[in-house]
């Protein structure tokens, strides 16, 4: 739905007088907002047409707008301010303008008589299904001012724990990157120097010497083609997820692999205590918690699983025998699912859960990085040494046959 941006000029009630844009369908809208702003519309004009779509758009839209977003909506909406009125006091605080067209458009939609979910459900590259579903959930149950504040929670602690494992990656890709790059300019300007001694010496070339010299001339006419590798990898990663079949062979096969396998299930495992405690927390049941948690699941596996765990519980066994039947989550879930179930405590038990497997990311996070910075200092360092030896060598071997 496009809109159209306007330029204004109004005043406040001393007086001064404000200019600046807005988006929107029409000058009876612009002038609505502005008096939601408590300022007189004095001169108000189209400043060219239509804006680009919100859909062209989302792209610029990051997790930390819809953080805000979030932690603004459940601000008023538990003061009890109404849903379009909440909606045009954050439209007016917003300042990144994309945002601020998308709480126009989610605002315009919720005054022609649709839900908050239904209008969230427009954008899904904005908003994720487990975030659509949970306001659906909260709206359907009247209990959105409870579950909006777990949902603003629960997206910060998400952001957060990404943010720690990416900054504690930046330095092992810095070391690689610039480790990679440090042995193929060797190979490209410091190796080709060896042929042309060869060459005066008039001497056959060892045949390590050889495959090195060839590594060496294939670089240098065809190491341009090395910059398509990441994304013949991306692509290749997007064709084994094209399908269900394949993203779930996919799945399966990363939680299978050593260490990184354990690390991915226990950030899954972490995902779903968290999304399932705030559901329980806020008053969701059961059934209707774990259908919205399979939609916060990136390994389709385990959302596969967790739609047989949804009908196991359906027919009446507990939720803790149920996982514990399942196989693929730790065992240590279950149990205390087990336990929180007999005490009446299941989304409390839930909350430390995820604390719990968030701990044990980071930790495992740690230790990954702490292992892979040596080891790749070490095997650059031996590719390094392995080129200098073999040139060495072959030149030693020159010296022996002059003697």
């Amino acid at each position: 739905m496009a809109t159209s941006q306007f330029s204004y000029q109004a005043c406040d009630a001393q007086g001064k007088l404000h200019s600046g844009q807005l988006s929107a369908d029409s000058k009876q809208e612009v002038v609505a907002i502005l008096q939601a702003r408590n300022l007189t519309p004095v001169k108000i004009e189209e400043a060219g047409g239509a804006t680009t779509s919100i859909s062209l758009r989302r792209q610029t839209i990051n997790t930390k707008d819809v953080i805000d977003f979030t932690s603004g909506l459940c601000t008023l909406v538990e003061a009890y301010v109404p849903l379009d009125k909440a909606l045009s006091l954050l439209e007016g605080i917003t300042e990144k303008s994309v945002m601020r067209s998308l709480i126009v458009e989610l605002r315009r939609e919720i005054k022609e008589g649709r839900t908050l979910a239904d209008a969230l459900q427009a954008h899904p590259t904005v908003f994720s299904r487990m975030y659509i579903n949970m306001i659906h959930a909260g709206e359907e149950g009247g209990i959105l001012d409870k579950l909006l504040p777990r949902l603003a929670k629960f997206m910060e602690e998400a952001d957060e724990a990404k943010r720690t494992v990416i900054s504690a990656l930046i330095y092992p890709m810095i070391l690689l990157v610039v480790g990679v790059l440090s042995v193929i300019a060797l190979m490209v300007f410091v190796v080709p120097q060896f042929a042309s001694l060869f060459e005066d010496m008039g001497a056959a070339i060892p045949p390590s010497a050889a495959l090195l010299l060839g590594l060496s001339t294939w670089l240098q006419k065809y190491g341009w083609s090395l910059i398509l590798v990441p994304f013949l990898l991306g692509y290749g990663w997007q064709k084994a997820g094209s399908t269900p079949e394949r993203r779930l062979q996919r799945d399966a096969f990363l939680l299978k692999l050593p260490l990184l396998g354990s690390l991915l299930l226990e950030a899954e495992s972490s995902r779903f205590c968290r999304t399932l405690g705030s559901l329980l927390g806020s008053g969701i049941p059961l059934l209707k918690a774990l259908h919205i948690a399979q939609g916060v699941m990136e390994n389709q596996l385990l959302a596969k699983d967790l739609e047989e765990v949804e009908e196991t519980v359906r027919r009446g066994v507990s939720l803790g025998k149920a996982l514990a039947s399942n196989g693929h989550f730790p065992v240590l879930l279950p149990q205390l699912i087990v336990v929180g179930e007999e005490s009446g405590r299941t989304a409390l038990i839930l909350d430390k859960l995820a604390e719990s497997f968030d701990e044990q990311v980071r930790q495992r996070t740690r230790r990954m990085v702490a292992l892979v910075e040596p080891l790749l200092i070490l095997g650059l360092g031996g590719i390094v040494g392995a080129v200098v030896i073999i040139m060495l060598s072959a030149i030693f071997s020159l010296n022996s046959i002059g003697v």
